[in-house]
């Protein structure tokens, strides 16, 4: 099967298949921002832009990578990216190994940037690809888009389900300190909805990425998707597997924790309200995203995105003024209080909850 043939398979899967995560959670609700009574500023005041990666932002969130690659994805693209733009957040693209595989489809990544010129748009390609394509190959999807960051996914998860996946993970981290080291671009490291655990954040920030994005659990479970595409092929031990492993991995809320390396986090995974992308900036993200939300609002447009990521952004606003926060760097340094199954984690972990919870603006704990 093509690869591009099997994202438009993926993006119907999404739209149409209950495919996030079951039994565990991203953890969010075991988050809790202290409430302050005498928030002492007018919320129209509040300010939420950011800069990211040296370009600016109106607001600390994007819309995660979700498609590109097929002639149905175009339009998709295009509504997404039109948000995008209005609104001034980010964008991350599908990754883009169909279009080296098929030139014919670059037209379905190449409109993100022909309608959202002003937008921070990252590329995207997988990690088991760049051995392969390298650094020319790279510097060529780079280009494509005229991207201001270039995410190299990882998906093993996904990758060890599928039955032409690529298995093969040996030498995936010498490869993305070679493409650190030679492409200008930041290169931003990202997951796909299992974690990133503090060990292998340390050993990519050594490896020069700018940005890890953990992509944990509690959004889209690929390994989930896997299992209505092994269904319909009556391929039953992958479905064995996709079940099996459907939840595996680390929860969003714990992975920003365990990448608090110095690097700006990006929170990916069961991100669905302000609210909790007001608790993931406080956890230590610098901004968050989310993708399987906006897959329907794209299908019918523009203006359908357009209303879902501003109701988010509303709702962030009012969580950063019930939290008395006036601006995104104020945000960083609300006290947090990490509660029941996160807590456990996090401490088992070696890290101590109780340094969210007494956190200040003038604390010592400091957040990229």
């Amino acid at each position: 099967m093509s690869t591009s043939q099997r994202k438009i398979e993926h993006l119907k899967l999404c739209a149409t298949s209950p495919v996030e995560s079951r039994k565990i959670k991203a953890g969010f609700d075991d988050i809790m921002l202290v409430h302050r009574a005498l928030p002492e500023m007018d919320m129209d005041d509040i300010d939420l832009s950011i800069d990211f990666l040296g370009k600016g932002m109106n607001a600390p969130f994007m819309i995660a990578s979700i498609t590109g690659g097929h002639p149905d994805t175009t339009p998709i693209n295009a509504a997404l990216a039109g948000a995008a733009e209005e609104l001034g957040v980010g964008i991350g693209v599908g990754s883009q190994r169909a279009a080296i595989e098929d030139p014919s489809q670059e037209e379905s990544f190449r409109v993100a940037r022909d309608v959202a010129p002003n937008a921070f748009i990252y590329g995207n390609i997988g990690a088991a690809q760049i051995k392969e394509y390298g650094i020319e190959g790279v510097e060529k999807l780079i280009e494509m888009i005229d991207a201001d960051a270039m995410a190299i996914h990882l998906n093993f998860l996904q990758e060890a389900i599928q039955p032409e996946g690529d298995k093969d993970a040996t030498g995936a981290l010498d490869s993305i300190r070679e493409i650190c080291a030679e492409i200008k671009t930041p290169i931003i490291i990202k997951e796909t909805g299992a974690g990133i655990s503090h060990e292998d954040a340390l050993q990519l920030k050594e490896a020069g990425a700018k940005a890890i994005d953990v992509g944990g659990v509690g959004g889209t479970s690929w390994s989930g998707v896997e299992v209505y595409r092994a269904r319909d092929r009556e391929d039953n031990i992958s479905e064995m597997l996709g079940e099996l492993f459907w939840d595996f991995g680390i929860p969003t809320a714990p992975s920003i924790v365990e990448c608090s390396v110095s690097l700006p986090v990006i929170a990916t995974g069961g991100i669905r309200t302000g609210l909790d992308v007001a608790k993931s900036i406080a956890l230590g993200a610098g901004v968050a995203s989310s993708a399987l939300p906006f897959v329907a609002p794209a299908m019918k447009g523009k203006d359908e995105v357009v209303k879902s990521i501003s109701n988010l952004l509303d709702e962030l606003k009012v969580a950063m003024f019930l939290c008395g926060c006036k601006d995104v760097k104020k945000l960083h340094s609300a006290p947090a209080i990490i509660t029941g199954w996160t807590r456990e984690y996090i401490e088992l972990r070696g890290f101590n909850a109780k340094e969210f919870a007494l956190r200040s603006e003038n604390s010592k704990f400091h957040i990229v």
